[in-house]
């Protein structure tokens, strides 16, 4: 469908930190978020999440449809 987008994750392990990328795949646009190692990765996923609904906000792109954890982690 025209205008659908789906968020891709990305995980990567820096010692005791992860750092995780959130990818819009319409606009192209990614934020980081780095977090402790033990985290839940829900939870590190929906602030990835919100950091990423934040910037695409700040930009004239439409905001990310409300379908909760709709998304591809790599």
């Amino acid at each position: 469908m025209a205008g659908e987008r789906e968020v891709y994750f990305e995980f990567v392990i820096l010692g005791n930190a992860v750092r995780v990328s959130a990818i819009c795949s319409v606009t192209g646009v990614e934020v980081q978020v780095i977090g402790p190692a033990g985290a839940a990765r829900h939870d590190l996923e929906r602030l990835a999440l919100r950091k990423l609904e934040r910037r695409l906000a700040e930009s004239d792109a439409p905001p990310l449809p409300p379908t909760g954890r709709g998304g591809f982690t790599v």
